[in-house]
């Protein structure tokens, strides 16, 4: 199928390697020529402008940072949704908030587009290798229809449920995350400041009850100091703002969760908002005047072909 991909992010970049590995005729666009460029090299044809892009493909994917930026892009003034042809359908794998989500699928609804909100949760390492977890909001047909191709971006692909259930489900898988990798930093402290060699503390956390996704996956990046697990703090903080909107409309009280987002606001504070998220750790490094690096630890090879510029 004929393919647009709209925002050539950390995820965007990704998402389009693995639609050009699958043989899908992609055209791209962003506002920053260098990334565009980097598609293009890899196989895709550039557009000149998103509206154009929407005009002549069949399926139009977006990987936005912000709901913001994704109402603009979709339907600002000159939007895509308007130069989208009846049939298509739009799919998002921007974390966006859920009401503007549904506002926009009301609107698509009328000129026969089919929309599919599709956020992914895993890391962007997995999402390089094509099996992150994409999170499917959308009508059973919709997602019968098209799930061919959601399952070429990731694996598994699970149906939430209706627009709107995919988001809500994200913005807690995102909330654990970061309670999880709060608690591991913390972890990995107590028993460094107690004595003990900060790489074996680590491997008794991945062999123990005190194990997480998290821990496996955000661990290096910690031993390592570089922190990079490709997601920024400011991301992070957009995710939990949208998590603590939903928590309030529901009169959930988020305790671990409304901590978690203090932690992320001492960090941006601290370290700015384009910070990698895994550096939240830095606070207590700091605080205890101990660092958590260890020997024998190395960025993940997943990485090496996607080394930032």
């Amino acid at each position: 199928m004929k393919t647009g991909l709209i925002g050539i992010g950390e995820l965007g970049i990704a998402v389009a390697k693995n639609m050009l590995k699958a043989g899908h005729e992609l055209l791209v666009y962003d506002t920053r020529p260098e990334v565009v460029a980097d598609c293009v090299a890899r196989g895709a044809a550039e557009a000149s402008s998103a509206r154009e892009l929407a005009a002549q493909v069949e399926v139009v994917l977006t990987a936005l940072p912000t709901p913001p930026v994704v109402e603009d892009v979709m339907i600002g003034s000159g939007g895509v949704l308007e130069a989208m042809q009846p049939g298509t359908v739009w799919i998002d794998h921007s974390t966006t908030d859920r009401e503007l989500l549904i506002k926009i699928a009301a609107m698509a609804a009328e000129k026969n587009v089919d929309v599919i909100e599709a956020p992914v949760t895993g890391g962007i390492p997995l999402a390089h290798e094509g099996c992150i977890t994409v999170l499917a909001g959308t009508t059973p047909e919709a997602f019968a229809k098209y799930k061919h191709m959601l399952d070429v971006t990731g694996e598994p692909v699970l149906h939430m449920g209706p627009i709107g259930s995919a988001s809500i489900v994200k913005y807690m898988t995102n909330m654990l995350a970061f309670i999880h990798l709060w608690s591991l930093n913390e972890g990995l402290m107590f028993a460094t400041a107690a004595g003990v060699e900060t790489g074996a503390v680590y491997e008794a956390i991945k062999n123990s009850c005190g194990n997480s996704f998290v821990a496996e996956t955000e661990g290096v990046p910690i031993m390592t100091g570089s922190f990079d697990y490709g997601f920024t703090m400011e991301l992070a903080m957009k995710d939990m703002k949208l998590t603590e909107k939903i928590a309030a409309e529901n009169n959930v009280p988020l305790l671990m969760g409304g901590l978690a987002t203090q932690i992320l606001q001492r960090g941006v504070a601290k370290y700015g908002e384009k910070a990698w998220s895994t550096g939240i750790g830095r606070l207590l490094e700091d605080e205890m005047g101990i660092d958590l690096r260890a020997d024998g630890y190395e960025t993940d090879t997943r990485w090496a072909e996607y080394e930032k510029k």
